[in-house]
């Protein structure tokens, strides 16, 4: 039953549709404030879904304040969240121009955040970021959606700004936020599109590299090429003849 509950929300990931049923139950009162969360294998088991998207549904839940997470003890539930809180919903990233609306945001915040990792980032935070360089580059060599990669490095980068806002933001959007989310989800990445995410990870590279150096100007400067040629290529298809 509850497989087919979430099957229905077909415009929504599984991890979106985990969040609705599990957010349902808190605002309905099935789960109270201070009401234990089932254990992650709890729930894989009773809506059919990986442990993945258990943990990406509990994270957006814990950003729209409905839950907290009290490591080695559990994840309880803090009350029904803020309804206005903001999101970007499956639905609004349907189409290109939907797309380079975000990447335009995603210009604005993630500039900022780079420049402010280069200034504070720890060795800790540059060790996570270059080993999601790392997972990107195998991902490509190997073929594979390197989405979940290109994902992490950003949300690595919105951490070593050392403020939780710019995680919580990151941490909210999710992966869908990658442009390339729903394409490259579709199977194997072909000769072309590999020498095509050499080169984004070309860019990638360029922005660790200057957070590393602790040049703020180099880091938003780099985010910002990074983020603008994405948004020029997703503008070139929006506007070329049908």
């Amino acid at each position: 039953m509850n497989q087919d509950v979430l099957a229905a929300r077909r415009p929504r990931t599984l991890a979106l549709g985990l969040v609705d049923a599990l957010g349902d139950r808190i605002r309905d009162g099935r789960l109270g404030a201070g009401d234990k969360l089932p254990t992650e294998a709890e729930v894989m088991a009773e809506f059919g879904v990986s442990r993945t998207v258990v943990r990406e549904a509990i994270s957006k839940l814990q950003a729209a304040g409905m839950v907290e997470t009290r490591h080695g003890i559990g994840t309880f539930v803090v009350g029904p969240g803020d309804a206005s809180a903001f999101r970007i919903e499956p639905q609004q990233l349907a189409t290109l121009r939907d797309v380079v609306a975000v990447l335009e945001l995603r210009i604005g915040v993630e500039s900022e955040a780079a420049g402010l990792a280069a200034q504070r980032r720890t060795a800790a935070n540059l060790a996570a970021m270059r080993a999601a360089l790392a997972a990107f580059a195998a991902a490509v060599e190997e073929g594979r959606d390197a989405v979940a990669a290109d994902f992490q490095l950003h949300s690595e980068i919105a951490r070593a700004t050392q403020n939780e806002h710019f995680a919580g933001l990151m941490a909210t959007l999710g992966a869908q936020i990658i442009p390339r989310a729903r394409l490259e989800a579709s199977g194997v990445i072909d000769p072309q599109r590999q020498a095509y995410l050499r080169r984004v990870n070309a860019e990638h590279e360029s922005i660790v590299d200057a957070i590393a150096a602790k040049d703020a100007d180099a880091a938003r400067a780099a985010m910002r090429t990074h983020l603008a040629n994405s948004r020029e290529r997703r503008r070139r298809a929006v506007e070329a003849p049908s």
